[in-house]
């Protein structure tokens, strides 16, 4: 699980850069995210802890005062530490100039891990913009303004990580990633991934646990599971519907498999995002209770 505090914007006022969301969670050990595409760039900051981002066939183990990119429609993976889980902040962004802004901070193109000391000033920064909730005219001014200092205080100090070799192996992973990105609502099997990057079955499931450490059946499954609970939470299709959006020509086996994986039924599971959408702002007033006290401490 993850306790988080988010706020997320629809109204887009801005157009060169502009914020789609942002939060601040501590996560559960193991709680993890993906595989999944995301529509939008996301940068993650770590406060503590520590834990794992998977971004095709790279693998980056990662700890406090690093932080890592998320480039939108590229598949990624990224899960807590088992041990020392971490606590991290996020900021979710778009707009036709934000792959050029990044690229002033020295970030995106294959460049997604970075480390920054500023993570006290960072941290301050989303506890205010998590705030100004309400979308008035003055917060969305606030907000974006949040936004630009989120880079400024980015682009202070920096320093960015070298990137991991890439072999012909890697490159049969980020085929399959691809494969299995552009056909999981198909009814696809491992045969048809190892058929598509033209090895066989074993090879492919040797190159899956070495790179990612998971089978390529269970990150075929966790995909199709991730995104039938984004369907279940923004979606109002019917159950059996999001069963054939993801693969599975059989709801019965689509609902075994998803409780086994999120410990709930999809109904369950929809009915109390919703409800959880619900008491979003008593738990941000909890929140800065329990934060203020703790800051005090």
């Amino acid at each position: 699980m993850e306790d988080s505090y988010v706020l997320q914007l629809s109204d887009r006022k801005f157009s060169d850069l502009y914020l789609c969301f942002c939060g601040y969670a501590k996560c559960d050990p193991l709680h993890s995210f993906g595989p999944a595409v995301r529509p939008n760039y996301l940068i993650h900051y770590i406060l503590k802890g520590k834990g794992k981002y998977t971004v095709g066939a790279d693998q980056h183990k990662l700890q406090s005062g690093q932080g890592f990119l998320i480039e939108p429609e590229i598949q990624t993976f990224y899960q807590a530490d088992a041990e020392d889980p971490w606590t991290y902040l996020w900021i979710g962004f778009d707009g036709k100039r934000a792959k050029e802004y990044l690229k002033d901070i020295g970030l995106g193109n294959g460049q997604l891990i970075f480390h920054s000391s500023k993570g006290p000033e960072l941290k301050a920064l989303i506890v205010n913009m998590l705030k100004h909730n309400s979308i008035t005219t003055t917060n969305q001014f606030l907000l974006e303004s949040g936004l630009y200092t989120f880079f400024s205080i980015l682009a202070k100090d920096i320093e960015l990580s070298a990137g991991t070799g890439r072999g012909v192996e890697n490159l049969y992973i980020r085929k399959a990633l691809e494969f299995i990105q552009n056909n999981y609502y198909n009814g696809i099997k491992v045969s048809d991934i190892a058929d598509y990057v033209c090895i066989n079955r074993s090879y492919l499931y040797m190159l899956f646990q070495e790179t990612l450490h998971i089978s390529p059946q269970d990150y075929l499954a966790n995909y199709r599971l991730t995104r039938a609970a984004e369907l279940l939470s923004l979606s109002d299709l019917s159950i059996e519907s999001i069963a054939l959006s993801c693969g599975y020509r059989d709801s019965l086996a689509f609902g075994r498999a998803f409780k086994e994986k999120r410990h709930m039924t999809p109904s369950r599971y929809r009915k109390q995002n919703r409800e959880n959408s619900k008491t979003n702002l008593l738990q941000k007033k909890m929140f800065w209770i329990v934060f203020n006290i703790l800051h005090i401490l």
